[in-house]
């Protein structure tokens, strides 16, 4: 880990602490523990498995201080992105009926589920208040912009999740429907966060632009290797069954290749739910299909296009060296 990031990541915590301390009051703790909880600070197996990577407001501020401003003003900020993703994943978890997280049992299979969606819409709400702490930094139009961006990417971050629920039922889906999902559900927000970066540090439009272009399409990239590992994964790696996308029926892109081809896959996929004692063999299949091989490449080229923008936003200083290797431990991760 480099110098700044030891100095990032606790400040990170402590930022997001106060933030959902909002919600501690007499009459409200049960529900201030819902979010420590989901947060990965409170409750068994609470620890740095269970907060996650905390890559989003690493984003916000690695890009801040790269693009010449103090990471330490722009702290609400990432903060508020990391609230929306959490937000997001407590949403999910009640849409995809997933009782884990993390290896952990999910808010709203812990709590009931009119409890989780209203931890939930905490989550949402807090973000909002942490943006407007920016207000004592920074000039209010920069404040206003970054607000207007991160609402804005809220509304995709629903288009992709109805897309993505839409999605499941349908049986003509093709390899073009996959983008508008993923740039809603993954990109999105990542893209998000690097803007934000970089309007709080006062870039020139250019420098946006790229910043903008870095993150969308390392989010693009993140999500295509996600769908690899989610099928041909190391399960000692990943810590998760490489069989599990496969069994819940997941449209990922390497499933929508096969499909497209209208071969050996796609004919036992016609036919109704995978079993386990099928995997194996399906995962192969799908590979010599073209599946592994065309998502792969797609992976490699989005990859390309996620390095050559931060080149062109020229990130500085040791913040910079640390977004440049954070970027290359993402694109190129095994879990």
């Amino acid at each position: 880990m480099t110098e700044i990031l030891q100095d990032l990541l606790p400040a990170i915590e402590n930022e997001l602490q106060c933030q959902v301390a909002r919600l501690n009051q007499p009459r409200t703790r049960e529900f201030h523990e819902m979010l420590t909880y989901h947060m990965g600070w409170t409750g068994e197996g609470a620890g740095p498995e269970a907060t996650g990577k905390r890559i989003r407001p690493l984003l916000v501020l690695l890009t801040a201080a790269s693009a010449g401003s103090d990471w330490k003003t722009a702290l609400p900020a990432a903060a508020a992105a990391e609230l929306v993703h959490n937000f997001s994943l407590v949403h999910d978890d009640i849409e995809d009926n997933s009782d884990k997280r993390r290896g952990r049992e999910t808010v709203w299979k812990k709590w009931g589920t009119p409890m989780g969606i209203n931890a939930g819409d905490a989550l949402f709400v807090l973000s909002n208040q942490a943006m407007l702490n920016l207000s004592g930094s920074y000039p209010a139009e920069d404040v206003l912009r970054a607000a207007q961006v991160l609402h804005d990417t809220c509304l995709d971050l629903t288009r992709g999740q109805y897309l993505d629920m839409s999605y499941q039922p349908r049986q003509n889906l093709a390899v073009e429907d996959y983008w508008p999902m993923i740039s809603g559900k993954t990109a999105a927000l990542l893209a998000t966060c690097c803007h934000i970066g970089a309007i709080l540090a006062g870039a020139d439009s250019p420098t946006e632009d790229a910043y903008r272009s870095f993150g969308h399409y390392l989010g693009l990239a993140f999500q295509v290797q996600d769908d690899i590992l989610g099928i041909w994964g190391n399960e000692a790696i990943t810590g998760k069954s490489a069989a599990s996308d496969l069994l819940e029926g997941k449209k990922s892109l390497p499933v929508l290749v096969g499909l497209s081809k209208k071969g050996r896959f796609a004919a036992r996929w016609a036919q109704g739910p995978i079993q386990p004692d099928e995997v194996e063999e399906l995962a192969e299949i799908l590979a010599t299909e073209g599946g592994y091989g065309y998502s792969h490449e797609i992976a490699r080229q989005m990859t390309d296009l996620a390095l050559t923008s931060l080149r062109e936003a020229d990130p500085q200083g040791e913040a910079g060296e640390a977004l440049t290797q954070l970027a290359e431990k993402l694109l190129k991760r095994q879990a």
